[in-house]
């Protein structure tokens, strides 16, 4: 049975953090209220196209109005923090789909790593590194200038995350199996993880369709855990990761002038969030070496949490609404 809503005063905002695999949109009042939180299937436009990823947003938008029992009229913001949103043009576009689409009367569109780091840290600037099936980073001075990259994939200079290491996994594997590459733990490992015999049927099986490439990006938890049990091969293509997310997070901050002074990195997604040992001490060595003035964040809070806090910036509501949002996010919720 769902908690009674949360009292609330004026209008709502609605909040959304949208990522390739789902959608989490909350409601919350202007004074911090949490009012319903709900999830859907991922925004991913390359796959659904545009038109179809946007339907599926406004149909979450809509079951987490109907949730908090709030008429779409009550609306006043809408704060949408999005994967595959990743160039500011893409943001301003989707924000006037969005608009156009009466969802809200006003709106504002950014990249969901600009959430994960409103959701840690308090004055609203440092630098997030986004680690989940792709990798991102984003940073915010303490006068608003923004440090961003890409993030389109090897074309545009980008590697890792878990399609990333998935593909790494599957590339070694049938070397090690073939001769072309040293012995690895990742043969027998992904050729069990697809339930075949060898590494290679899993490329053939991609070749003629019977699997889905997507599906590589299951094999990061695969690569992780061969690499912690000791596997050479696997051990250095998660340092290559390592390398690459203390690189987004140094180079943030250099261009924002905060490599020299105490400045929060944000380090979320999936693959960072599950804390791997052997990955978190080989990001923090890396840090400690290009910017040892960093604090690096896991932080417990979801992304929405910062999408919603994002809205409260949009709206000027006061510092005690923000800190009323935080207190109703880590509250259990009675369903």
């Amino acid at each position: 049975m769902a908690a009674a809503p949360a009292r609330r005063r004026g209008g709502v905002l609605v909040a959304v953090d949208g990522g390739n695999s789902k959608i989490d949109a909350a409601v919350a009042g202007t004074g911090g209220e949490l009012l319903a939180t709900v999830r859907g299937a991922g925004f991913r436009p390359h796959v659904a196209g545009l038109d179809g990823a946007l339907d599926a947003l406004a149909a979450v938008i809509g079951a987490a109005l109907a949730e908090a029992g709030v008429p779409p009229g009550e609306v006043v913001h809408l704060a949408a923090y999005m994967a595959n949103v990743d160039l500011p043009g893409e943001e301003e576009r989707l924000e006037g789909l969005l608009l156009d689409r009466g969802l809200a009367p006003t709106a504002v569109v950014g990249n969901d790593t600009f959430a994960l780091l409103r959701s840690a840290v308090t004055e609203g600037w440092g630098v997030a590194v986004v680690c989940g099936a792709g990798i991102n980073c984003a940073g915010v001075a303490p006068d608003g200038r923004t440090a961003r990259f890409p993030s389109l994939g090897e074309h545009t200079g980008d590697w890792g995350g878990g399609g990333a290491l998935g593909r790494a996994a599957l590339w070694h594997a049938i070397r090690g199996e073939d001769g072309r590459g040293p012995a690895t733990a990742l043969t027998g490992a992904v050729a069990a993880h697809f339930g075949v015999d060898r590494a290679i049927d899993v490329g053939l099986g991609i070749h003629l369709g019977e699997f889905d490439e997507g599906r590589l990006t299951a094999l990061a938890p695969v690569l992780i855990g061969t690499a912690e049990a000791g596997d050479a091969v696997a051990r250095g293509v998660v340092l290559r990761l390592a390398e690459e997310i203390a690189l987004l997070g140094s180079v943030a901050l250099r261009r924002l002038g905060l490599l020299d002074s105490p400045a929060d990195v944000v380090l979320g997604g999936g693959v960072l969030a599950a804390r791997s040992p052997l990955l978190m001490d080989a990001v923090a060595e890396r840090y400690a070496a290009l910017a040892p003035r960093a604090r690096l964040i896991v932080p417990d809070d979801p992304p929405l949490l910062g999408a919603a806090l994002l809205g409260l910036d949009h709206l000027g509501a006061p510092a005690a609404a923000h800190e009323a949002l935080r207190e109703a996010f880590r509250r259990p919720r009675v369903r």
